[in-house]
């Protein structure tokens, strides 16, 4: 081939690779464009689900959080939750894997101290220098702490008796006391009986639930069974109950409320309304010394009378939503009523409207003035009550007599037969118990802490739908009072409904009950700060 020919050859090949290789690179930048497209995308979904859970944060833990079903949300915010970490976990890049676990590191904190230890040492094969051969000598290590679970595990007690007899005298037998039970001739330990019920009253896992996930580990209980368990259980524990509402009604200051509580109706086939009515105790926001409690009593209806018989003999300050069950208790004079500010706020904030507040002025007024309290609470709470009692003096008790004029002034503007005037009037109607907090520094702006301690009971209800009696609905009652004082006073309530159960069927003196209450069980502040 001639010299010419061979270079034109070798020029055109060269071009040819030159847009070989050029198209290459146009491709390459596509992908990556596309890549970087991706990601962006990606953030932006990140992005997108993480302002999604903050708004849905601030509606549950704000000042909107009587708008919204907080065990709903709290649904929405695991799924939500979710798909976060699977976005992040599709997005992240190497580097990005090791930052991120770097973090979590630092803000996961420690796990409990009383969890068993395994250790898993992760050692190298060859302890000699890469460099010199010589012998590498330790100099530290760092160490891991990961949370590791065993599942639920049945095992069967054996007990054995062993007996004695005398080879002189035929007819001695001598042999040890069975250890006594609270289900004779039974399966179960105290411990069993006590998982069973916490089970249902504080995880809100239906007893027919529990059957099926013992079946799954190869034990085999009918439902009728677990029930007749707790059905002793709640009767062995009566006794506790009552004591419980006894001492909670010998205090000064108590919360009430009420919850309805469905209960088959087998007569007709359906479910009746019964009603559970809560009385709690928590003095901790103004350092008082009584520990918490609550004690729920059960009433097959709404009843106005049933408030008056469950707390017979109290005298004191009741904080109650305004029901008018509670009103007949303050005729006697024994008992005095606060009543609650965001009920009152709530009245308002159902015409609030929330885009555009100009429209209803009012209410977004009156919402407004109610939070300036709030506030003034926020500043003065945990300090004692004489603390709390001078401050609101000083401070609410001026924002509430402007409030008062106001309330009147507005209403002679509008129509009385607006949902509005019905607001305003209320607020008139109950002006006296909602200001009771400012000359009594143990009272609270509203009835939060017993509110928290019914939301249980609704969970509950939802996957029960009902209670099979009214039996079994006063059982609910008082297993559901033990559990939740336990958690008020940071008691681990199986471990105490299998010690109490313990101590009753071993003839514990009923003289000497209160050393069987929850609060009875309580650590040490050190434990439960820690």
């Amino acid at each position: 081939m001639p010299r010419d020919m061979e270079a034109e050859a070798l020029w055109e090949l060269l071009q040819a690779e030159r847009a070989r290789h050029a198209a290459e690179i146009a491709e390459r930048d596509q992908k990556i464009a596309a890549h970087e497209d991706a990601r962006a995308a990606d953030h932006e979904e990140i992005a997108r689900l993480s302002r999604i859970i903050r708004d849905l944060q601030r509606t549950t833990f704000g000042a909107r959080s009587e708008k919204l079903d907080p065990d709903q949300l709290a649904l929405a915010l695991e799924e939500l939750e979710q798909e976060l970490a699977s976005a992040e976990l599709r997005l992240s890049t190497p580097t990005e894997k090791t930052a991120n676990a770097a973090k979590r590191r630092a803000n996961r904190g420690s796990l409990p101290a009383h969890l068993q230890r395994v250790e898993q040492v992760i050692d190298i094969d060859d302890k000699t220098c890469p460099c010199c051969a010589g012998a590498l000598h330790r100099i530290g290590e760092d160490v891991a702490e990961r949370l590791d679970v065993i599942p639920a595990t049945f095992r069967a007690l054996v007990v054995r008796r062993p007996k004695y007899g005398c080879r002189a005298c035929e007819e001695v037998v001598v042999q040890a006391p069975a250890p006594t039970r609270l289900i004779e001739g039974g399966l179960p330990t105290e411990a069993t009986i006590a998982h069973v019920v916490v089970a249902k009253y504080a995880d809100h896992t239906p007893l027919y639930r529990q059957a099926q996930m013992y079946a799954r580990r190869g034990v085999v209980l009918d439902r009728s069974t677990l029930a007749h368990w707790t059905g002793t259980a709640a009767e062995l524990l009566k006794p506790l109950h009552a004591r419980l509402l006894e001492k909670l009604k010998a205090s000064g200051k108590l919360f009430a409320d009420e919850t309805r509580a469905p209960v088959l109706d087998p007569g007709r086939g359906r479910t009746k309304l019964g009603q559970l009515w809560a009385y709690a105790r928590d003095d901790r926001p103004w350092g008082g010394p009584a520990p918490p409690g609550v004690a729920f009593v059960y009433a097959g209806d709404r009843a106005t009378s049933s408030p008056a018989q469950h707390l017979a003999g109290y005298r004191g300050v009741l904080q109650t939503d305004g029901y008018s069950a509670y009103k007949a208790l303050a005729k006697g004079g024994a008992v005095e009523l606060a009543f609650c500010w965001t009920h009152t706020r709530r009245y308002f904030h159902k015409l609030l409207d929330e885009k555009n507040p100009a429209k209803t002025p009012i209410a977004a007024e009156a919402i407004a003035r109610i939070q300036q309290l709030y506030a003034i609470e926020d500043e003065i709470r945990g300090r004692s009550a004489d603390e709390r009692r001078a401050a609101r003096q000083a401070k609410s008790a001026p924002i509430l007599a402007d409030l008062k004029t106001w309330l009147s002034a507005r209403l002679e503007l509008i129509s009385q037969k607006s949902d509005l005037a019905k607001a305003i009037r209320y607020v008139q109607t109950h002006w006296e118990g909602l200001i009771r907090f400012v000359d009594d520094g143990r009272v609270e702006l509203d009835t939060h802490t017993v509110e928290r301690a019914i939301r249980p009971l609704a969970l509950t209800r939802k996957n029960s739908l009902f209670a099979g009696s009214e039996g079994g609905a006063e059982h609910w009652a008082v297993l559901a009072s033990l559990i939740a004082t336990c958690k008020l006073n940071h008691v681990e309530p199986q471990a105490y409904i299998e010690d109490v159960i313990t101590k009753l069927i071993n003839g514990h003196l009923q003289s000497r009950l209160d050393e069987l209450l929850p609060w009875a069980y309580a650590p040490r502040p050190a434990a439960v700060a820690a």
